[in-house]
């Protein structure tokens, strides 16, 4: 849950997201989970303190594999990722509407809302799947979403 006063991630990408066939959904996430990795890289050389940058490096590692997980099991992700960011550049823009000129630690908040609310979003996607290699891979990617989660709330003052 995001706190209060802050944007709400998941409803504000939940009209995009819905827009989306059900078949492309993981991978249009898996696009945003690499816009997500850029900016825990960005987050992670704008900070001083080794162990801080360490965490968000991390986190960027589990984004990365989270959508390189997802678009393993589909044999035309880049393609199809490469039509579903030119229909939706709002996908790009929005971060800079969500984070902009907020504090480092409200961004973490919303992050962390993000996160938690990604990873519903990949057992909603797990249980949408018969059994088999995308329902492994949608619930492997939430615990690596509860753990970035974790790891921003952590920083909480």
């Amino acid at each position: 849950m995001t706190p209060r006063g802050l944007p709400d991630v998941g409803a504000i990408l939940g009209p995009v997201i819905a827009s989306i066939a059900p078949a492309e959904r993981p991978l249009f996430l898996a696009v945003a989970e690499r816009l997500a990795a850029e900016r825990y890289r960005r987050w992670a050389g704008e900070v001083d303190e080794p162990e801080r940058r360490a965490g968000l490096l991390a986190c960027a590692a589990r984004e990365d594999e989270i959508a390189s997980r997802v678009e393993a099991v589909f044999p035309d992700a880049a393609a199809v990722q490469g039509r579903l960011r030119a229909a939706h550049p709002e996908l790009v823009t929005v971060a800079a509407e969500i984070f902009g000129g907020r504090p480092v630690a409200e961004q973490f908040a919303i992050q962390a809302a993000g996160e938690r609310a990604g990873a519903a979003a990949w057992r909603a996607l797990a249980a949408a799947v018969p059994e088999g290699p995308a329902r492994q891979a949608f619930l492997a990617c939430a615990p690596l979403e509860e753990a970035s989660a974790a790891y921003l709330e952590s920083l909480a003052p």
